[in-house]
């Protein structure tokens, strides 16, 4: 049963890695070859490092809701990538490659799990060959209260109107450019406070076009490559701490003068197959009206 939470903007869905491995190649960061030269270690340290994000949410306030792991599906501790969750509403996503789209069943019971026990009042499924890799690709931005949609590699931007039709807000469409940042959530992390962490070598003029526009300058938190190429946008954000995998002292700085807390707990073995913090995990609470307070309510009402 899933606990109520302690913090009304802080509820994920996770996936322990028991079955993660690199084992087929879909992204530039994938080398099955490499992982399985890693022997057994490289397994048991994704345990470790799943566990220590866990622990960092969890101490941050976040309530945690589990997905049980499928053994021959690896990649379903992304759990970033299984729908766009909005107000209780959730869009289930379509996967690119047929490696994943195994894990779109798993992905759709869980959620009709959670709309059984009135956590989730109503599911979508996208047109037929529309592709949308869930909240990897399509991420709220609280303050503006819009969704960012990073397109190209892996989701279609013709899903942004099925969104905003879906979901009943704005959805803005950034084509991504560069392929080891085929997700938008590998180069792009919204704050609360409106802030943008982004890296502009991951997207078209067009896409920088767009934030710049609806991004003021002084809320532009511009990633140099050693930090994008490490993830550090790839975070997870409650309240106003911010947790992730590593980033530079200077990132550190900055994030600190926006007023965030920054913690880091190490994720490396996870980006042997292109993900960290944010991927592995779902943000199940987000919310543009009130109408998603009922949501909580009722999470607190089954503890």
């Amino acid at each position: 049963m899933m606990l109520a939470p302690r913090n009304s903007q802080a509820l994920f869905l996770m996936c322990p890695p028991r079955h993660f491995a690199v084992t087929y190649s879909i992204n530039p960061w994938m080398d099955p070859q490499a992982w399985t030269n890693g022997g057994a270690g490289l397994a048991a340290k994704a345990a470790r490092q799943w566990a220590g994000l866990h622990g960092a949410l969890d101490e941050a306030g976040a309530t945690i809701e589990t997905l049980d792991p499928i053994p021959d599906l690896p990649d379903i501790v992304f759990t970033a990538n299984a729908a766009v969750v909005l107000d209780a509403k959730a869009v289930l996503s379509r996967f690119r490659h047929d490696e994943r789209r195994r894990e779109e069943p798993i992905f759709a019971a869980s959620f009709e799990r959670l709309s059984e026990r009135g956590l989730i009042d109503e599911i979508f499924r996208l047109p037929a060959g529309m592709v949308l890799e869930g909240a990897g690709d399509c991420i709220w931005d609280s303050r503006r209260k819009l969704f960012w949609l990073g397109c190209g590699f892996r989701s279609d931007a013709t899903t942004a109107r099925f969104i905003e039709r879906k979901l009943a807000v704005p959805c803005l469409a950034l084509p991504l450019a560069h392929a080891s940042f085929y997700h938008l959530d590998t180069a792009l992390c919204v704050l609360p406070c409106g802030a943008v962490v982004y890296y502009p070598a991951a997207f078209t003029s067009d896409a920088l076009a767009t934030i710049h526009t609806h991004v003021l300058p002084a809320q532009r938190v511009v990633l140099e490559e050693a930090d994008a190429e490490r993830f550090a946008a790839n975070a997870v954000c409650v309240d106003r701490k911010i947790v992730l995998s590593s980033c530079s002292v200077s990132l550190r700085g900055r994030l600190q003068e926006l007023g965030y807390a920054v913690i880091e707990t190490p994720l490396d073995a996870f980006m042997h197959s292109g993900g960290s913090a944010c991927c592995l995990t779902l943000r199940l609470d987000n919310r543009a009206t009130d109408m998603a307070k009922t949501a909580i309510q009722k999470t607190a009402d089954l503890a």
